[in-house]
């Protein structure tokens, strides 16, 4: 009876644990199917992240197009000698139409471009026939009448010209005194002329050649072989000799109504050094810096500043000075609206500015000579500063407060019929440096440096006045 008591409270334990049992399967069911279901949510809350993580890529793209435009010589300051290959080729034909489909060069009826006969040939040649190619009868005596005219061009023969000159003592009969023409050389038997001296300034200088390739050229060309150190000390002998020179186009520039400047760095002697520039109609002046501060300008030309109207770019230094009247160059600010219309073309602040200023332009063009009143321009483009366009970005904001900033010195040119518009000739003028950094690299010299900027100086000046570089170059060595 006892065994069968126990054998029955077995039989209930079991089964009470097999219903516990079955009970927990079932919550073990249902956990596992709601983890399912949060699987497959999480799942597809990842595909919609990676969906819009792959969105947020593609507008960032898009965006950075517009926020990180890159800046060139078209829409900026940045000088043309900074550009790449592609960058300048893609803005130089961004804007040209489309293609013709015609042949490259000149077209079918054109008359095309020919050079002319010179009226005063150095040599003759009478080209005619000495028999007759039909029956073999000489032509000696036969009517000579002329056909046409040919003239052909060529360059002598390159070979350096070696003058000997023999130099005597002559004695006095009556007191015994040894007569020379000229005190005795104390320099080497064979020396360079001027004319070999002046050709290797124009090189350095003018066509911007490092001392090496310029001894290569002479000694290949010409058969010449001077050292390099005698191509720097003649370059420095022109520097020596052009000094009252510069010191005149100083004082000319010094009494100038209107001078442009601009600077740019000049790499010397492992330095960055700072080129500045003045110049007028008829003079330049390039000279050298340890800064890019005011003082340097200040010092340079002291209180003839004041009598001075300055056509400058917006570099800071300018503005700390005291001239009589200042002009910023539109160039550079329509470069820096071409920038503007460049990064959001759904705007047209930028390009309403643009032809603000583009038509004052065109108004000094067409009319030369007149003075035109300021105000109403400076009422026009008042009412465009007014603008609120915060919502346009920081870029926008910045240039606005740089126009607010600079707005009495943007006219001033319709007043003035001598104020240029822009400081497109300063530019010009010390771009030349950049061009002879990217061949040299640098210079080496405080002195060489001294020497390129005042012989360009010189050069510039001959310019304007309607002389050539090599025969400036000439003048200085008294050729």
């Amino acid at each position: 009876m006892f065994m069968k008591e126990q054998v029955t409270d077995i039989l209930k334990v079991l089964q009470d644990m097999t219903a516990e049992m079955r009970l927990m399967s079932e919550t073990i069911n249902l956990q596992y199917a709601e983890i399912a279901k949060l699987n497959r949510n999480i799942e597809a809350l990842n595909r919609q992240i990676r969906k819009k993580d792959e969105t947020i890529a593609k507008l960032t793209e898009r965006l950075s197009k517009y926020e990180n435009l890159k800046k060139n010589s078209g829409n900026s300051s940045t000088p043309p000698s900074k550009e790449n290959m592609k960058d300048e080729i893609v803005r130089r034909t961004k804007t040209l139409g489309k293609p013709s489909g015609k042949k490259p060069g000149g077209q079918e009826g054109h008359d095309g471009h020919k050079l002319y006969c010179s009226y005063t040939p150095d040599e003759i040649v009478n080209d005619a026939p000495s028999y007759c190619t039909n029956c073999g009868e000489s032509l000696a005596d036969a009517e000579r009448v002329l056909d046409y005219v040919t003239q052909v061009i060529s360059i002598p023969e390159l070979k350096p010209v070696i003058k000997e000159i023999r130099h005597y003592v002559m004695v006095c009969k009556n007191c015994g005194e040894r007569i020379r023409t000229a005190p005795r050389r104390k320099s080497n038997d064979v020396v360079y002329d001027a004319s070999v001296k002046s050709l290797v300034v124009y090189l350095s200088v003018v066509q911007f050649l490092p001392y090496g390739r310029i001894a290569s050229l002479l000694r290949e060309v010409f058969g010449l072989a001077p050292s390099e150190g005698s191509l720097v000390n003649w370059v420095k002998e022109a520097k020596r000799n052009a000094q009252p020179a510069i010191e005149k186009v100083k004082e000319y520039i010094m009494s100038s109504r209107v001078v442009g400047f601009d600077e740019s760095g000049c790499y010397c002697n492992k330095r960055l050094d700072w080129a500045w520039i003045a110049q007028t109609v008829y003079y330049t002046l390039i000279f050298r810096a340890d800064g890019r501060n005011s003082k340097v300008l200040a010092d340079k030309f002291g209180d003839s500043l004041e009598r001075m109207t300055a056509v400058t770019d917006r570099h800071s230094a300018y503005f700390a000075l005291h001239f009589l009247n200042h002009q910023v160059c539109l160039a550079h600010l329509l470069r820096e609206l071409q920038y503007m219309s460049e990064l959001n073309a759904k705007q047209n602040w930028s390009d309403r500015i643009t032809d603000l200023f583009r038509e004052a332009i065109h108004e000094r063009n067409t009319n030369p000579l007149a003075i035109i009143p300021k105000t109403s321009w400076l009422g026009r483009l008042d009412s465009l500063l007014k603008m609120n366009i915060s919502s346009l970005g920081k870029k926008f904001e910045t240039l606005k407060k740089g126009l607010i900033k600079c707005r009495d010195y943007i006219f001033n040119f319709l007043e003035d019929p001598m104020i240029p518009s822009d400081n497109n000739g300063s530019e010009r003028g010390i771009r030349k440096l950049k061009i002879k950094l990217k061949n040299s690299c640098t210079f080496r010299s405080d002195l060489g440096a001294d020497a390129f900027l005042e012989l360009h100086s010189i050069i510039e000046t001959a310019k304007k006045h309607n002389k050539t570089p090599f025969n400036a170059i000439q003048a200085l060595f008294g050729a």
